[in-house]
């Protein structure tokens, strides 16, 4: 099995697509989110293991909402998403993310490579501002 994800994006045929793909890998999705600040709420509220983030939303950046998410004590893997491509962009591992994906690759990307297995303990990552301060 997968991991406990939060899917964050402000589409929701999009939202309800990852869900889809991501059950049928074996993820558990705990929740949806189409907003930053729902983002925050529901991965203070929900805890989960994995979040998968588009980097387009209504109110702020993925971007923005990422590096906020990875500064708690018990942050999520974050895995942004866009249709865009903005995988060498230095901001997606600044922010803290553990990686950058194409939607539409979302089918067929090895989420071993960003996300925690169930039951795996998680690192604690350096927070986003000492990553920015290290750059």
């Amino acid at each position: 099995m997968c991991c406990r994800v939060l899917v964050v994006d402000d589409d929701p045929r999009f939202r309800a697509l990852a869900r889809d793909v991501l059950e049928h890998r074996g993820c558990v999705v705990v929740g949806e989110a189409g907003t930053g600040a729902a983002a925050r709420s529901a991965t203070e509220r929900l805890a989960p293991d994995a979040v998968l983030l588009d980097v387009r939303l209504p109110d702020e950046s993925g971007f923005e909402v990422c590096a906020a998410l990875t500064e708690t004590g018990r942050a999520p893997a974050v895995l942004i998403v866009s249709a865009g491509d903005y995988g060498g962009c230095g901001v997606v591992t600044l922010c803290g993310a553990k990686g950058f994906a194409l939607k539409s690759e979302l089918v067929d990307i090895d989420l071993a490579r960003f996300w925690p297995m169930s039951g795996a303990p998680r690192a604690q990552p350096p927070t986003a501002s000492a990553r920015l301060a290290a750059s």
